[in-house]
Parts: C-alpha cells; sequence; structure tokens
C-alpha cells in the first residue's frame, strides 16, 4: 500500500502557498491539502486492488469528481465530500486525469507508487452521475480533546449525508491522528514567522491520540448495503511538529491499528476492493 507513506512524504514537503501572514505550513487546520493528498492515496491502492474498478476505468464506465456536493434527501443535509467515484454524466468534457491531480497537489512518489500508477488506464474527472464511492478524510493534530465533537460529528455527517442521498454508495472514512509530542498550530502562530522561532502546544503522548481514535471507533459502520455508518474506514498516526522543518513520520506502533485490525489502512482498502467487486462489477 502507497497511501500512508505518499501522505507523509508529501506533508513533509512545506506547501507552496502562504497565508496572510506569509507563512508556508506542512499542515494548516483550514487547508485542505492533507484531505486531497490522503483521498489521492486511497484511490491510488484501491486502484492498485481492484481489477473490478480498473477494468470500469479503461472502459469509461466510470470517472470521478473532486468536493462532490451530497443531500441527504431524508433530513437535506449536504456535505461536500473530498473525492467521489462515479458514473459519469455527458453534460460535459472530461476535466483533466488522476494522474494530473498527482501534479497539481504536488504528491511526492516513491518509484513503487510511479509505476502503480502508470499502470493505470487514464481516469478521468467528469461530471457526476451516480456515485458508487464517496471518500471523507479528516484529520486531528493538535487540541485533540477538544477538537473530538468537531471531528466526531464531521465524520458522522459525512456517511449519513453519502447513504442519504444514495444508499447503495460505499461510504469510506479516513482520519489522520498525530501523535506528536509538541506541534506549531496555525492559530498560536498568527504572524510572520521569518526566522523567528515558533509557537509550539504540548501534547500528553500516547494518551491524546489514544483518545481521539477510541472516539473514531465508536463512528457507526455497516456491514451491508442498508442502514447507516461507513463501509470501510482507517487511521493512520503520523508524528507531525508542523515546524516547517522536521519530516512528516508515519507512525506504525500502537496506538496505530495494527495489522488486521478493522481500521488498519490495509484492512480499509482489501474491504473496499471486495465490497466494490460484489456491488458494482
Amino acid at each position: 500500500m502507497f497511501g500512508p507513506q505518499l501522505l507523509v512524504d508529501t506533508l513533509s514537503v512545506v506547501n507552496p502557498t502562504v497565508d496572510k501572514f506569509g507563512n508556508r505550513w506542512q499542515y494548516h487546520s483550514r487547508g485542505d491539502r492533507h484531505s486531497k493528498v490522503a483521498c489521492w492515496g486511497i484511490l491510488l491502492d484501491l486502484l492498485a486492488h481492484s481489477p473490478t474498478l480498473v477494468d470500469q476505468v479503461r472502459t469509461g464506465a466510470v470517472a470521478f469528481g473532486i468536493n462532490h456536493e451530497m443531500r441527504d434527501f431524508q433530513q437535506n443535509r449536504k456535505k461536500n465530500l473530498d473525492l467521489v467515484i462515479c458514473t459519469p454524466t455527458q453534460s460535459g468534457p472530461p476535466a483533466g486525469t488522476f494522474a494530473d491531480l498527482a501534479v497539481r497537489y504536488g504528491i511526492v512518489l516513491s518509484p513503487g507508487a510511479r509505476k502503480a500508477l502508470a499502470d493505470i488506464p487514464p481516469f478521468h474527472q467528469a461530471p457526476v452521475g451516480a456515485v458508487r464511492v464517496a471518500l471523507e478524510a479528516k484529520a486531528a493534530m493538535t487540541a485533540h480533546v477538544k477538537a473530538l465533537p468537531r471531528l466526531h460529528d464531521e465524520l458522522n455527517s459525512s456517511h449519513a449525508a453519502i447513504h442519504g442521498a444514495a444508499e447503495e454508495a460505499l461510504a469510506v472514512g479516513f482520519a489522520m491522528v498525530n501523535i506528536a509530542k509538541s506541534f506549531a498550530s496555525t492559530d498560536r502562530n498568527k504572524r510572520r514567522l521569518g526566522n523567528k522561532p515558533h509557537t509550539f502546544s504540548t501534547h500528553k503522548q500516547p494518551d491524546d491520540a489514544i483518545r481521539v481514535i477510541e472516539k473514531i471507533k465508536e463512528i457507526p459502520r455497516r456491514s451491508g448495503g442498508q442502514g447507516t455508518g461507513f463501509d470501510a474506514m482507517g487511521i493512520v498516526v503520523v508524528d507531525c511538529a508542523n515546524d516547517g522543518k522536521s519530516k512528516v513520520l508515519l507512525h506504525t506502533g500502537r496506538p496505530a491499528p495494527q495489522a488486521q485490525d478493522i481500521f488498519h489502512y490495509d484492512s480499509m482498502i482489501l474491504r473496499l476492493a471486495e465490497l466494490y467487486r460484489s456491488r458494482f462489477a
């Protein structure tokens, strides 16, 4: 699987976009770079493990959409999903490819990931028809306890909107949890930094990360084509100081989900590939 490593490798590179104070960040709480990169990596791994999906990409039966709005028919709630796999409509021409997104997002690819991407037939972005898979990615990087209600509510509302709009669609949730003991947040550094030191928040680790992970595990999941909850869900733990100099590292030991855990990234991808085959072959 390539997604977790390409996520931390990409976030290790400072974002070229500056904030209003002229600072560049590896992670910005009000930006969507991390969620875009996470969802791109998930889709790369799904394509690498789903011959069914690849065959449909090759024939043009499916496309993808970005920031697609889905609306819960029953509750009339709407939600913009990070990335969806869909049947394309005929209302417009393709708007780029999956490979184009890697360049646009500045994704750092290993040689293996580059080969996996090269093996995929051209996968086009297009106006969204019927949604088959919807991805939502969130992060808990600092102020873990304070962020818990928001994180839980945003993920919970995502699967509700997805299945409220299209019950047969596969809803995929992904969470990135920071286990770093200190973190430079944009909220605590609202000034031009230049060569000045960052202001850091301190965390009680691994307790803070554990608390977030356990709360995420409470989010509903479903095992069939009816009901509420995510159809597949993954949690990745990272070590990110967000100081613009330190590499973002993938934390694979506990409390990160271990191999065979249903929340392990690999388990999420393999489950999603099998669900896609059984539902949309």
